[in-house]
């Protein structure tokens, strides 16, 4: 039995939600989000409460109830509160400055790299080797955050790089003399 699935999601102040056709729109301060209902699952809206129940009660359907409820939820918790990743860059002259839609690195290759954020996603950059990304889309904001990641991954001999914050590399000996 889907546990997740049955937990109702309560909306916080500020926030509604609708349903559209075969989606739920959630609204928010921060934003707006659809949500695309699988079949096999069904979505009650009960007041400032949402609830996801299985149609016909089998194992699949159980399954699409869990994920039903937690994209669900991901989509209250963004447009009311938001999510961050931080990004932290090491290594000599390995810097990075937020210029409105755009990220430009220097990252120890010959040319300067540009990163384009995806719609929804914004970075901050209060120090050169730190980069905030905010956004409402839990799911385009991790994207985002890995794909700079992957311009240079933290190598383990000296841990030069990009990492996530709360990452721990696991660092390598380094070759023993003669």
């Amino acid at each position: 039995m889907s546990r997740i699935g049955k937990k109702p999601i309560q909306l916080p102040d500020k926030t509604k939600a609708a349903i559209d056709g075969g989606k739920v729109v959630v609204e928010g301060p921060k934003g707006k989000l659809e949500v695309e209902v699988p079949k096999g699952a069904v979505v009650k809206i009960d007041g400032s409460v949402i609830l996801v129940s299985p149609e016909p009660d089998n194992r699949k359907n159980r399954a699409l109830q869990g994920l039903t409820r937690a994209l669900l939820s991901n989509a209250v918790i963004g447009v009311s509160e938001g999510y961050v990743k931080v990004l932290e860059i090491n290594g000599v002259g390995y810097r990075a400055e937020a210029k409105g839609k755009e990220v430009h690195f220097t990252l120890g290759y010959s040319h300067p790299i540009v990163f384009d954020l995806p719609d929804g996603v914004s970075a901050k950059t209060p120090a050169p080797t730190k980069i905030i990304l905010e956004g409402s889309d839990k799911q385009s904001l991790g994207m985002a955050a890995a794909n700079i990641r992957m311009l240079r991954p933290p190598e383990p001999y000296k841990g030069k790089g990009i990492k996530y914050e709360e990452e721990i590399i696991r660092r390598k000996v380094g070759k023993t003399g003669a």
